[in-house]
């Protein structure tokens, strides 16, 4: 069933939060999406991505040094235990308020559910494109191995496919099934949920099919011992 809550009754043991994001204008976001690096730990030319990790403290958005991201294989079996690079998200993206106002509306979530005050933002794009599939969850159904996590949709242009799916236990049926929407946030407690989105196939043949997301995690994900 599908959950529509406001931030304050939200139950980090049990919920999951839809929230559609009215007074983000995600066309000014959108623009940002077409200079990201292809994801060089992937095989196929399919997902591009970049990656920027924050403090929040009230309404200010305070940018961290440069981390390499790291998951081990218990959570990610396909690139688990590898030091990932990605660049940076752009600081003109970063300085827009409709990117902002994302991130503090995820954070509200984040202070009922985590101690911690930093947000990781994973900006990707997914592409599909004839004879080519796009896979915005490679690694299979998954958690990350974070407190909360958070995909915000920008935009989806000539593909189908791409359904968020939450579940109970890895093996289990969907307990939650639904395709984002531009301006839709869905929020999650990674220690409760596993989640999953499925392929994305482009419609017209002659155009590339796009899928662009925000996923954002409280806290980032770091190698262990990681020091600046």
């Amino acid at each position: 069933m599908l959950k529509l809550l406001r931030t304050q009754d939200f139950n980090c043991i049990t919920d999951y939060a839809l929230e559609r994001l009215n007074s983000v204008n995600v066309d000014k976001i959108e623009n940002f999406f077409g200079d990201l690096s292809a994801d060089p730990y992937l095989e196929g030319n399919y997902r591009f991505r970049r990656l920027s990790r924050f403090q929040v403290f009230d309404h200010l958005l305070v940018k961290l040094p440069h981390s390499p991201l790291f998951q081990s294989k218990e959570y990610n079996p396909l690139v688990g235990d590898v030091i990932r690079e990605f660049s940076e998200i752009d600081d003109a993206l970063i300085h827009l308020e409709d990117f902002q106002k994302i991130v503090f509306e995820f954070f509200e979530f984040c202070k009922l559910c985590s101690d911690l005050n930093e947000v990781a933002v994973h900006q990707i794009r997914t592409i599909a494109s004839t004879g080519e599939i796009g896979h915005p969850a490679p690694e299979g159904i998954h958690r990350d191995g974070v407190d909360l996590v958070g995909v915000f949709c920008v935009n989806r242009e000539n593909i189908e496919g791409g359904e968020s799916h939450l579940y109970k236990s890895k093996d289990g049926d969907p307990i939650f099934s639904k395709i984002l929407n531009p301006g839709e946030l869905l929020v999650f407690n990674d220690h409760q949920f596993f989640h999953f989105t499925s392929i994305v196939k482009a419609l017209a043949s002659e155009k590339t099919g796009i899928r662009d997301v925000f996923v954002l995690t409280c806290p980032g994900l770091l190698p262990p011992d990681w020091s600046y």
